[in-house]
């Protein structure tokens, strides 16, 4: 029930959720039918449009002729005196029988006509010719080389589109009353309003920051007076910012849907066109389309494609202009607000650090609210969410699956729940178990199974290489448990070593970093202790561990010879703050330098450990040939090896003080 302060605003929406003729399923775009006016016109200029070729195609077409040699059909008529008339232009020469005549004389192309045309050549006796035609008294007729068209012709053929043209633009000006391009200008954006199966706040889980940050959102629209009476004004726009799949739009979804209002959603590269103006044109049209039908919401997607900072070298030439007047007229219709006005706007992004800081600033998007991957606990009630229509068996435990999938946001987990379905509906089963759990989530992760056929000495290689992985993190307090070990080529990678975390890490210490490096290069080592020889399989090891290795000298401080500053930019973005210049080249020299060196104490103390548990190394590899693949109890369990679990001093999440 609404409140009765908001019920006098419900007369100006063209249509309600409660309504007979809404539909009742999902969400629903309305539309605008044509009217009967409207359709006669359409109809009026359609049949111009029709008569108009008609015409055109019967003035300019002539009655069907024969094509005839000049010589000796053409000749032999004249001299039989069946030549009746001839009309003459340059070369071409056509004319009139007495009697109809047949050519070709045979085949499917054969036809019969009294008109003819023919060629002249170029080497006939003209002469000759004229005294023949005169001699049969054929009437001769001359055309000039160009002729001029009749008045009529030139008025129908030359005006005739035009003037339809013309009819078509007024038509369009009277019934949008607006120019002949004003539909350029119109906004795109797709208004659904909620229905029976609308969704809600029960349809979002794992991120019940973000919830309760919005409920205060939802609460306003739905009693509007409650804040009025004290003063209050509810934030004018809420920024929704954090990695790709989290969440944001459901988020905006279900705003909209529980609080029982109009949502206007549309991509902000949506408003950018080739026309400068477009964009700003289509801002004033959605906004004017969500006070008409306030309380309202607008969701902008991806807001910054058009809303990234205007500073020098970020903005400018080409398109760069339309996305400055369209981030302009955003900013002008937030600013323009009726306190009254009874609309939101919500916003998101993957990037809210290249967002314009006019956009940013209190009055505008007063509110921000970071939509992060869940924890452990979220990611179960993602699970149930999702796993809400899928019949489970018994045996499906759904934290543990959670336990086991640190990392994942909504989306991902919504893939690997349908993934499950889908596995279990090819191998027949009527309900979805675990191991089609544990199969979609390997498919997901690691690629699917490639059927390729190994020589001996390759899966023997690739056993030592993955037992190198497996054993150097499982004598290694500081790593994560092994959960699976294979040499199953999956994706590009002829084996894989899996291992998670028991628990979410917010943090990471020097020591985990540095386990993290060695485990990546157990596959290296051991081919070197075992073969005395190296592959390329190490490849993708090799630029994880490099990664990790940069990433603690040149961003986290973890190198003494470099200290606590940070010497490179935040994933390749470019530079680190505006205005901060790049590292010098004697800087990059010693990040080079204490890069190498981390990685290769790391490698002499993998070499030393893997040389010392030589016979744990030999006894997982012979597993790995007989089996192909080992869960993480039954590896532990080739290699002679109890699972050590991690100190908890290693496993302190707590962030360090800023």
């Amino acid at each position: 029930m609404r409140a009765a302060s908001s019920s006098s605003t419900s007369a100006r929406t063209p249509r309600r959720p409660s309504d007979p003729d809404v539909s009742k399923r999902g969400w629903r775009l309305p539309k605008r039918p044509l009217g009967p006016i409207g359709r006669w016109v359409a109809i009026a200029i359609l049949a111009a449009f029709v008569l108009n070729y008609w015409v055109a195609s019967r003035s300019l077409s002539e009655p069907p002729r024969i094509r005839i040699p000049y010589s000796p059909l053409f000749l032999d008529q004249v001299r039989q005196g069946n030549v009746d008339r001839i009309t003459s232009k340059g070369a071409s020469l056509q004319g009139l029988f007495k009697s109809p005549v047949r050519y070709p004389p045979s085949g499917s192309s054969s036809r019969s006509s009294a008109r003819f045309s023919t060629l002249i050549p170029s080497f006939a006796d003209t002469a000759a010719l004229s005294k023949l035609l005169e001699d049969n008294n054929v009437v001769i007729n001359a055309e000039p080389l160009q002729t001029a068209a009749a008045w009529w012709e030139t008025l129908l053929y030359g005006f005739g589109p035009t003037i339809l043209l013309i009819g078509l633009f007024v038509l369009l000006i009277r019934r949008g009353g607006r120019s002949a391009l004003g539909s350029f200008g119109r906004s795109r954006a797709r208004r659904y309003e909620a229905s029976d199966q609308r969704v809600t706040f029960d349809d979002v889980a794992g991120i019940e920051e973000a919830k309760d940050e919005l409920t205060e959102i939802v609460d306003f629209l739905k009693n509007p007076d409650r804040y009025g009476r004290l003063g209050g004004r509810i934030p004018r726009g809420v920024l929704l910012s954090g990695p790709p799949g989290t969440g944001k739009t459901l988020l905006a979804r279900a705003v909209a849907g529980e609080a029982n209002a109009p949502f206007f959603s549309m991509s902000a590269s949506e408003f950018i066109e080739a026309i400068v103006g477009v964009g700003a044109s289509r801002v004033r049209d959605l906004f004017k389309k969500a006070k008409d039908a306030s309380p309202a919401i607008v969701f902008i997607d991806e807001l910054d494609s058009i809303g990234r900072s205007r500073s020098a070298g970020q903005v400018g030439g080409g398109g760069g202009d339309e996305r400055e007047q369209t981030l302009n007229q955003i900013l002008t219709e937030m600013d323009g607000f009726d306190p009254s006005t009874d609309v939101i706007v919500i916003a998101a992004t993957n990037r809210p650090d290249i967002l314009d800081a006019a956009l940013l600033r209190p009055g505008r998007f007063d509110r921000r609210v970071a939509v992060q991957p869940p924890d452990r606990a979220g990611r179960q009630r993602i699970l149930e969410v999702h796993t809400r229509r899928v019949p489970l068996e018994d045996d499906v435990d759904l934290d543990g699956l959670a336990a086991s999938t640190p990392g994942m946001v909504g989306a991902d987990l919504a893939n690997l729940v349908n993934e499950a379905a889908l596995l279990a509906a090819r191998r027949g089963h009527e309900l979805v178990n675990a191991a089609d759990f544990g199969d979609a989530f390997e498919r997901l992760l690691l690629g699917a199974e490639r059927n390729i056929v190994l020589s001996l000495v390759d899966r023997e290689r690739t056993a030592y290489h993955e037992a190198g992985h497996a054993i150097v993190g499982m004598m290694s307090p500081a790593a994560d448990p092994v959960r699976k070990v294979s040499i199953i080529p999956r994706g590009v990678a002829l084996g894989v070593t899996l291992s998670s975390p028991e628990e979410d890490r917010h943090a990471y210490d020097e020591d985990y970093l540095r386990t993290l490096i060695k485990v990546a290069l157990g596959g290296r080592a051991a081919e070197d202790l075992v073969y005395g020889k190296l592959t390329t399989g190490a490849e993708s090891d090799l630029q994880h561990l490099t990664g990790i290795a940069r990433q603690m000298v040149g961003r986290w401080g973890m190198s003494s010879a470099v200290g606590p500053v940070t010497v490179m930019a935040v994933d390749s973005r470019g530079t680190f703050l505006p205005g901060a210049a790049a590292p010098s080249e004697q800087t990059q020299q010693l990040v080079d330098q204490e890069v190498r060196r981390i990685v290769d104490e790391a490698y002499d103390e993998v070499v030393a450990l893997l040389r010392e548990h030589r016979s744990k190394l030999d006894d997982l590899a012979l597993a790995l040939l007989d089996r192909e693949t080992l869960d993480g109890p039954d590896a532990y369990a080739a290699a002679g090896i109890e699972p050590v679990l991690a100190d908890e001093d290693l496993r302190d999440t707590t962030p360090a003080p800023a």
